[in-house]
């Protein structure tokens, strides 16, 4: 008698891949309301106790997945930094002169900091990191510094920027953005696509280099006087 079991009957084991993705999916949902626990009530006044309730799990099951409350803080800002560099490397891919690529850059970040996982990039102390964190940390945001001085030396060196600081530039738009995640509010009077459509253009505008229209077009045309030709 063969007893082999048919091959339509479902494994007693979870393959793999579902395992993994199932604890994948675990992971996430502990750093989505970690994160929405920490942007609510500051880092410090959250506990790992609220997450756990939140997510009606044991507070010894989150250590099934993070070794504490400042390894869910860092994951958080990673994942966030982990969706400004994908955006970076499409601008990077795209081409155009350096005012476009500013431009896009600027409307990126902006839409990324009405995100949760965007607003972790700003709305937290890296002194609540590790030091090899803290470390990870600093280079990634010198990076994107980096970027947009990049692009906005670019923009001068091929005419669509005006000359200026483009240290102090790419300063004073970061600076702009970075508050989008303290002040955004999903239900406010705008949506996050308006609002980095609002700021791609008006954080860049003052930078941008006019065209120069021609004499010929610019100069004002000779009034004949009435009855014969000007003299």
């Amino acid at each position: 008698m063969d007893t082999r079991r048919p091959s339509s009957d479902p494994s007693p084991w979870m393959p793999f891949e579902s395992r993994r993705r199932a604890r994948d999916e675990k992971r996430e949902a502990v750093l989505r309301t970690a994160l929405q626990s920490f942007l609510e009530q500051g880092y410090h006044r959250a506990t790992l106790n609220d997450v756990a309730e939140r997510l009606n799990i044991t507070k010894p099951a989150l250590y099934n997945y993070f070794r504490g409350k400042d390894d869910i803080l860092f994951e958080c800002w990673a994942l966030g930094q982990e969706r400004v560099d994908e955006f970076i490397a499409e601008i990077e891919a795209s081409g155009g002169n350096g005012l476009a690529r500013l431009r896009k850059l600027v409307h990126a970040y902006a839409r990324i900091m009405a995100t949760d996982f965007g607003a972790s990039l700003v709305r937290f102390d890296s002194r609540d990191l590790s030091e090899k964190n803290r470390k990870v940390m600093r280079a990634s945001k010198k990076s994107v510094d980096l970027t947009f001085r990049r692009y906005i030396a670019e923009g001068i060196a091929d005419g669509s920027i005006k000359p200026c600081d483009a240290k102090l530039a790419a300063f004073a738009i970061a600076g702009s953005l970075n508050w989008i995640g303290h002040w955004f509010q999903p239900d406010g009077a705008l949506p996050a696509d308006a609002i980095a459509d609002e700021f791609s253009v008006r954080l860049t505008d003052g930078l941008a280099r006019k065209q120069i229209t021609s004499r010929a077009q610019s100069a004002p045309a000779k009034k004949q006087r009435s009855g014969g030709e000007s003299k």
